[in-house]
Order: C-alpha cells, then sequence, then structure tokens
C-alpha cells in the first residue's frame, strides 16, 4: 500500500529532480532553483478569460501542481494535489517604462519559494508599456525545466486564443505527469535498461582521465597544478567562491543564424551538434589540447508524452570529444552527432551517480577541482507556435529573468529568438569567475569557428583555427 500525505499518494524524487537538490547545499540562498520568465502580446487581453485560461491549463497539466513534503528522515517525497485555487494576480505595469517593469520582474525572480506543501509556481497576468500584455511566470527548477515551462505557457495562450478567436483550434490534450514519473522510477528501480545505462557511462569513464581545458587558455589548470604540486594534475578550480551571477546576453541576427541552420539541415545534423563543434575547437585553439569536454544538458523529451508530461526531465553529463587537427571539420561533426545519439539511448542514467563514479575512478586532491569549464544547454523551442499564428501580425515578446546566482562557473544557454528567429546566446556565470569582456571573446571566436566551418566543411580544425 502507497502511503499518503494529505490525502494524496506519494512518490519518491526521480534522478533528475535529486540532482537539482545537490547542489542546493552550495548556494546561499535557495532562490538558485528559480525559472523567471514573461510572454506578452501586442493586443488587448479579456483578462476574466485569460484568468479562466491560466485556471485550465493548472488543471490540464499535474506536473504544475506538483508539491513536496519530508517524511521523518529528513527525505523529500513529492504528491500532486487537484487543483490550483490560488487567486491569479494582475499588476498593471502600463503606466511606467518597462525597465521599471523589468527592475519587479526580476526582484520576483529572486525570491525563493517555501519547499513545504506549498505551490512551486507563480503566474502574475502583467499589462506593460506600449500595449503588451501577457503573463509573468515563475517556477522551481524541481518541478519545470524550459521545456515545461514553454509547453505550459503556450497552453495558456492556445487555450486564451481557442476561445477568444474564432476558428484557432483547442490546444491537444497533456500527458499525465504521475505516469511518467512512474515511468521513471520503475527504470531507476534497478531495471535492465539502467544496468546497460551504467554500464555505458562506466565503460566512457574508464576509457581514460579528461583534462580541463579554461576559457583564457591553461592558467587555472597551470594554477591547480603549482597549488598540489602535481604536474600531471589534469584538473583546476573552475568556479569562484562566490555564487552571485550576472545574465549576459549576445544576439546573432536572423540571417547569420539561418545559414547555420541551413548547414545543420543540409547535412542532416542538430543545433546542439554545431555549437558543441565550435565550443570544443575553439577551447582545442586557446588551450592547445584535443580532448576537451563540456558540460551539455540532454531534455530527456523524445516522445509526444514526455514532451507533454511537463515536470522537470532535464539531465546533464560531460560530452567529451579528442579529434587531432588534421580530422575535417565536417567527419567531427558527424562523430559528434553519433556521439550524441549515443548519449540519448542512455540518458535516463542519473548524472550524480555518473559523477561520483567518476570521482572514485580519479579520485582528487581537493573537491570543487573539475574537468568541464562550462555547461551547454540548447533550446530548440520557442514560443512561435500555432495558436499565435493563426492571429495574423500579432507581434509578441518573452523575456528570461535571471535569479542571481549559480553553482557553476559558466552557464551558456542558446535560444530562438521569436521576434525573427536569430539565436540568443544567454550566458549566466558567476561575477568573480568571468567578466562579460572575456565572455564576449569567447562568443565572438565560437561565431568565427562555426562560420567558417560551415562556410567551407571540407577544411580541417587546424586550418579552421589557424583562419580565425
Amino acid at each position: 500500500m502507497m502511503r499518503k500525505h494529505k490525502g494524496y499518494p506519494v512518490y519518491p524524487l526521480t534522478v533528475a529532480q535529486k540532482f537539482h537538490l545537490f547542489y542546493l547545499p552550495y548556494c546561499p540562498s535557495a532562490a538558485v532553483m528559480n525559472i523567471g520568465t514573461r510572454l506578452t502580446i501586442q493586443s488587448e487581453i479579456d483578462w476574466d478569460l485569460l484568468k479562466q485560461s491560466i485556471y485550465q491549463a493548472y488543471d490540464r497539466c499535474e506536473g504544475m501542481r506538483v508539491r513536496f513534503a519530508k517524511d521523518k528522515d529528513g527525505t523529500y517525497y513529492q504528491y500532486v494535489v487537484d487543483k490550483e485555487e490560488r487567486d491569479i494576480e494582475f499588476v498593471d505595469f502600463s503606466q511606467g517604462t518597462l525597465e521599471e517593469a523589468d527592475k519587479v520582474m526580476q526582484q520576483w525572480t529572486t525570491v525563493p519559494f517555501p519547499m513545504e506543501d506549498a505551490p512551486l509556481t507563480r503566474v502574475v497576468m502583467i499589462s506593460l508599456p506600449d500595449g503588451f500584455n501577457g503573463v509573468y511566470f515563475l517556477g522551481h527548477h524541481m518541478i519545470v525545466d524550459a521545456q515545461s515551462l514553454i509547453g505550459f505557457l503556450k497552453d495558456i495562450i492556445e487555450l486564451y486564443c481557442s476561445q477568444k478567436y474564432e476558428g484557432v483550434p483547442a490546444p491537444k490534450e497533456m500527458a499525465s505527469y504521475i505516469e511518467q514519473i512512474q515511468k521513471d522510477l520503475a527504470y531507476e528501480a534497478g531495471s535492465k535498461a539502467q544496468k546497460r545505462d551504467a554500464e555505458f557511462f562506466q565503460k566512457e569513464i574508464e576509457s581514460s582521465e579528461p583534462i580541463y581545458n579554461g576559457m583564457n587558455g591553461t592558467d587555472k589548470l597551470e594554477a591547480a597544478r603549482q597549488m598540489f604540486q602535481n604536474p600531471n594534475l589534469r584538473t583546476a578550480f573552475n568556479a569562484s567562491g562566490d555564487t552571485t551571477s550576472a545574465l549576459d546576453i549576445f544576439h546573432l541576427e536572423g540571417e547569420p543564424t539561418q545559414r547555420l541552420m541551413n548547414f545543420c539541415e543540409e547535412y542532416h545534423v542538430s543545433l546542439v551538434c554545431l555549437l558543441l563543434m565550435g565550443m570544443r575547437t575553439y577551447f582545442q585553439k586557446v588551450n592547445g589540447h584535443d580532448d576537451v569536454s563540456i558540460n551539455n544538458a540532454i531534455a530527456r523529451r523524445a516522445t509526444l508524452k514526455e514532451k507533454k508530461s511537463g515536470g522537470t526531465r532535464i539531465h546533464s553529463f560531460p560530452f567529451r570529444t579528442c579529434f587531432s587537427q588534421d580530422m575535417k571539420f565536417i567527419d567531427a561533426i558527424y562523430a559528434i552527432r553519433d556521439k550524441q545519439n549515443e548519449y540519448f539511448r542512455h540518458a535516463n542514467y542519473d548524472p550524480t551517480a555518473y559523477f561520483a563514479y567518476r570521482a572514485k575512478t580519479y579520485p582528487q586532491p581537493h573537491a570543487g577541482l573539475t574537468y568541464e569549464p562550462i555547461s551547454l544547454t540548447y533550446q530548440p523551442l520557442t514560443l512561435k507556435e500555432k495558436g499565435l499564428d493563426q492571429l495574423g501580425d500579432i507581434r509578441y515578446t518573452t523575456k528570461w529573468y535571471p535569479n542571481g546566482m549559480t553553482p557553476q562557473a559558466v552557464y551558456l544557454t542558446v535560444m530562438h529568438r521569436p521576434e525573427d528567429n536569430g539565436l540568443d546566446f544567454n550566458f549566466e556565470h558567476q561575477v568573480k569567475a568571468f567578466s562579460r569582456e572575456e565572455l564576449e571573446y569567447f562568443y565572438y571566436y565560437l561565431c568565427k569557428i562555426m562560420f567558417k566551418g560551415v562556410e567551407n566543411p571540407d577544411l580541417t580544425i587546424g586550418e579552421i583555427i589557424k583562419l580565425v
């Protein structure tokens, strides 16, 4: 018989949720788990109808109604409540400036959620200057990731539009979050698939020890080698002791973005392969090592059910490539694609178990030493969805708000901009670890490498390094 809490069945946490908890102790504030964003359209809004659509979206999405509680041993578990009954707030920013509005929403994003028996999302209806109206959304990373957040906001918009405008179809049903976590928990309970995935990653780890590649070259690795008086040390301190973070965004315009996308289409690779190739080549250029490891987030939403079930599913693993400089750009891209596909097949594995096994295989002289200088997430989804297409030319905008801290030195999230389909390179980074100038330098060379490779995929890596 399954235990109950407040009359609801309870479930253990999934490994994706535990992975988020794993980082919490390293941050002074629990706001590190907050994900804040706004979505507004340039149109008058029927606020009652919008409020009704938000409640409907909650009704349709179990993942947004998750709560946590602790047992007497202090272990977290989760349950799903039947309804969200809170009043949906309305805040009118239309008389001030957009900067003032953004400042307030930024502030909202830094307020942590109470963890036990409380809602872990917040939706505010907002009216902005210049006739843009819509919603601000804040969610806790233990129950939302970028894809489920986007899915939820799309659902609100599509529910609203299908009731407000003639001929706009109602959105398709969401999938069950509970069914999905039951599947995940069955996998985690010692299934054959889990054993296969563990073997795959253990073999990967045992093949040889990686080596750290710094954003600015070998200075951090050299410093760690001196500190521990070990000239063969292969790890370095990447993060600073201070988790205070900033968000620096660099915009790639629509036309050059299209060139990258056309290349991906022509050669049947995803943009993430191209991004990983650009990044690892940059590190190869500034560090001189053929061997490069980058953390890469995997969404784990391959099936339609996974895409529509909400919750948090993201896992992150080090993605390591060893390419000599005489390898052709295109061959390296294909090697990345094949390896990515392998990772996707095994991505249900627990990332914390991965890191624990690696730490056991290659013991380090101190905690906090790492091989990976950066984490990459590519967000292919935008909110540009059918519900809005049928409304002709209604303009809309989105904005992400940082929560002000990060446990790792730098995360890069690459997203498509809805306005012109260009790319935004969002660097969330510890202020003390990297400056905006350093990141700008990295971004500049990353773009140069990608465009050189796309223009002439038969160039070798070494030739591209010389050309940029």
